[in-house]
């Protein structure tokens, strides 16, 4: 989608039509009870649909501008996965700061049916934007992300207070490597940090006994548009893509108003401007939603 304002990251709203106006509608968006108790029994829960044909196929197109570099602003990205960089043959392509360079994945960070659910999920009236992601596996293509926490990359943002939103663009399967999950394990602590791309289950090194017993994951087959949330303790990862189509998903990552910054010397993200050590982490590049 073309970019209609030079500084995305200074707009807290809306800038195109492409979703629906989160001051006027919120309502019919909440999750049940008995859902939010699974969210905090397993780690994990379906969303449902959240995207219509419509806003899939702009934020499609505006993955594939990222992707192929046609969007002329790919240099305020946060990052591109290096892995992917030295090697896209065998590496997922991996994104952070979509919202920054396009308007679509823009707005999407205000998109009530999201967010009414991530602020029940922390149990905060609002919830307060973390950083986006963006996936991308090509037909046929052997990369993979590996089993992993996201709160292990999170940990100079603190208390730990995140959730994230995984979004599919197109349907998840598992012949072209859909999301797995493994139950239960956002109460297993905190587990090293590893590499995204490198060795599906270097995780499984740092199991104690009974939770490498518990390691079954489960699949989220899912279709495009229907969303997935977890806890940033949630192991997940997944296979690589056997099918004939991409598999593309976009991540908005959410956190407690109150998150805190546990490192004042370098920015949070490439080219955010520091925040001081134990101060709260807010401003533009961090919006209430």
């Amino acid at each position: 989608m073309p970019v209609s304002a030079s500084r995305l990251e200074r707009v807290h709203g809306r800038v195109g039509t492409l979703f629906p106006d989160p001051g006027r509608y919120r309502e019919g968006y909440a999750l049940p009870a008995d859902a939010v108790r699974f969210f905090h029994e397993n780690g994990y829960l379906r969303g449902g649909r959240v995207l219509g044909d419509e806003q899939i196929a702009a934020l499609r197109e505006g993955l594939e501008d990222i992707r192929s570099g046609r969007n002329p602003r790919i240099g305020e990205l946060y990052e591109i996965d290096e892995d992917y960089r030295r090697s896209p043959e065998a590496n997922v392509f991996h994104c952070l700061g979509a919202w920054l360079i396009d308007e679509g994945f823009h707005d999407l960070l205000w998109h009530p049916a999201i967010t009414v659910k991530a602020a029940q999920l922390l149990g905060v009236s609002r919830p307060r934007f973390w950083h986006d992601q963006v996936f991308y596996k090509p037909a046929r293509h052997p990369g993979v992300v590996t089993w992993h926490q996201d709160y292990s990359y999170w940990t100079r943002s603190y208390p730990a207070g995140h959730v994230t939103c995984w979004v599919g663009l197109d349907d998840a399967t598992l012949e072209n490597g859909c999301v797995h999950y493994v139950p239960g394990s956002h109460r297993w602590g905190l587990l090293p940090r590893i590499s995204l791309t490198k060795d599906m289950d270097a995780v499984r090194g740092y199991l104690e006994p009974e939770q490498a017993a518990a390691f079954r994951p489960e699949p989220m087959v899912l279709k495009a548009g229907e969303c997935l949330f977890h806890h940033s303790h949630t192991v997940h990862g997944s296979y690589g893509n056997r099918s004939d189509g991409p598999r593309r998903g976009v991540v908005v990552n959410f956190m407690k108003p109150d998150t805190r910054c546990g490192d004042g010397d370098a920015p949070l993200l490439a080219g955010v401007p520091p925040i001081p050590k134990g101060a709260v982490i807010e401003g533009d590049y961090f919006p209430m939603l």
